[in-house]
């Protein structure tokens, strides 16, 4: 019998699931903005919900039990240094979910899933930086010869 296990599957195992729901949640923090399909952002939004309020607290257990469920020391930090301080005046209702049409190759109904008050510069800030560092250790085109 399925007594209490109200969840969707996603037609993975369990671990599988939670360790998706836990790279989700630590990459929702990260960029304060995903696009996924409606029924993990429908999923994945209490869980973010119970961590911001969980850093809220702002003690070391609470720092602790966030980082058992994402597995993300930096996502962690973001949370208790940068979220938790940010919605500390606000009771619950942290994301939005924002219906986003339909994606191309099976019809999969997307959605973003976004912090309410977010930062605009928080999305892709950490990717950008990173490509421009990839980007400096690549020859330049100017300086190879060009045959004439």
């Amino acid at each position: 019998m399925r007594h209490g296990k109200t969840h969707r599957r996603f037609n993975r195992r369990p671990e599988h699931r939670k360790a998706m729901l836990a790279n989700m949640a630590a990459s929702l923090i990260t960029h304060e903005q995903i696009v996924t399909t409606l029924p993990k952002a429908k999923d994945i939004r209490p869980i973010v919900e119970k961590l911001v309020t969980l850093g809220k607290k702002a003690s070391l257990h609470a720092r602790r039990q966030a980082i058992s469920e994402m597995r993300d020391r930096e996502a962690v930090k973001k949370l208790f240094d940068v979220l938790a301080p940010r919605y500390a005046s606000r009771n619950g209702g942290y994301l939005r979910i924002i219906k986003a049409g339909f994606r191309y190759g099976d019809m999969a109904p997307l959605a973003v899933i976004e912090f309410v008050d977010r930062d605009e510069s928080a999305k892709g800030k950490d990717d950008l930086a990173r490509h421009e560092a990839w980007l400096k250790t690549q020859p330049r085109e100017e300086q190879q010869a060009v045959p004439a």
